[in-house]
């Protein structure tokens, strides 16, 4: 084993970044501030990020607690059939695309982690104070004491301690005027039993719903409420949501496959959360520190992007550092990822921008267009 890395953060894009490092035979420690609790509702994986998961040994883990879409489909609230494109294998990718509770992902991961590098590969509470430089790298103040490393990695989601360092000015989310509400709840298949579904609400109403295995039904109910512009308050992604205000916008849907407002009243908890991003940063890294997932480029979930260019992330720069000095790998790493998730911050902007449409003719423009400019057809080789 070469030098240590230290990763700041266990979620998708920091524990797939330390199983990538340990494969390409580099030592890594894992910190996490909490106590490591498997959280949240669906999430998905595009092939591009699939195939990492699969290089990495766990495609056939993945494959028994996801479920793979045949395609992503568009309606009206009265069931009518606006437009369909398939999707993973379907589509003609070479790897399919997942839909799985994140929770359950991050637990895959942590338990190939610990299997592969021990238990003390990954240190639950905690929490970074502080990074200084040292002669052979970086020394890392944390809640449990100093940590020296080679390279620190801020994967530490979008309120992210490493970026704060690292661009002490102002950062602010900015938010979409979007309020997402969200759940999972156990639920009868629908339509074909795989199919990722959106519903086209009036006033710019979305309601966003797949199967993610295990019996569960996952849903997003997207509600305009402002103006797009800076986030007044915080953004948690587990604040309790008010589900009267979702079922007010559902419960007169008429969609034939799906009775919505029945998920939503069977859902606990209903969670809410800002449609937020922020502006993308002049660079990301600095001397032996650099940064990874939503610290580096947080997005707005419109493309089922943000987790999947995270295990992207920790593939590239597993990669660089193993074939060039850490100095030189950071700066290729961050050279190759960060003009390729600019582009998809901006798409994913323009995506929700112009996807307020009903139109079969503009809901196909506008995907075909998202994957033209997110690269979505190509799946590194």
């Amino acid at each position: 084993m070469t030098e240590n890395v230290l990763i700041v953060g266990a979620g998708i894009g920091g524990l797939t970044a330390a199983l990538a490092l340990h494969g390409q035979g580099i030592d890594v420690t894992v910190i996490e501030r909490t106590d490591l609790r498997p959280l949240g509702v669906g999430i998905n994986l595009l092939p591009h990020a699939v195939r990492e998961l699969y290089a990495l040994g766990l495609g056939d883990a993945l494959a028994r607690q996801s479920v793979a879409p045949t395609a992503i489909a568009y309606y009206d609230t009265d069931g009518t059939l606006l437009f369909r494109e398939p999707r993973g294998i379907d589509g003609g990718y070479g790897y399919p695309q997942y839909s799985v509770h994140r929770g359950r992902l991050q637990a895959l991961l942590l338990a190939a982690l610990r299997d592969r590098l021990g238990a003390s590969a990954v240190r639950s509470n905690t929490e970074l104070t502080a990074v200084t430089a040292t002669t052979n790298g970086v020394r890392a103040q944390t809640s449990a004491g100093a940590i020296d490393a080679a390279v620190l990695v801020g994967a530490d989601g979008i309120h992210s301690t490493v970026r704060k360092l690292l661009h002490p000015g102002p950062d602010p989310l900015l938010w979409s005027g979007v309020r997402m509400f969200r759940g999972a709840a156990e639920g009868e298949p629908f339509l074909d039993g795989r199919m990722m579904s959106i519903v086209k609400g009036a006033n710019g109403v979305d309601l966003v719903v797949y199967p993610i295995g295990g019996g569960l039904i996952n849903w997003v109910v997207m509600l305009p409420e402002a103006d797009p512009g800076p986030l007044p308050g915080d953004a948690k992604w587990n604040k309790p949501g008010d589900r009267a205000e979702v079922l007010r916008h559902v419960e007169q849907w008429r969609l034939g496959w799906l009775d919505a407002a029945d998920l939503v009243r069977r859902t606990d908890p209903v969670l809410e959360y800002p449609m937020v991003d922020r502006d993308p940063l002049p660079w990301w890294g600095q001397g032996r520190v650099t940064l990874l997932g939503d610290a580096a480029h947080p997005m707005y979930p419109v493309g089922a992007n943000g987790g999947s260019q995270a295990i992207v992330d920790a593939a590239v720069l597993a990669e660089e550092l193993a074939s060039d000095s850490w100095n030189c790998g950071l700066r290729r790493y961050e050279n190759r990822r960060r003009p390729e998730t600019l582009r998809v911050v901006e798409a994913n902007r323009e995506m929700h921008r112009a996807g307020a449409s009903r139109r079969p003719d503009e809901l196909a423009r506008v995907t075909a267009d998202y994957r033209v400019r997110t690269a979505a057809d190509k799946v590194r080789s």
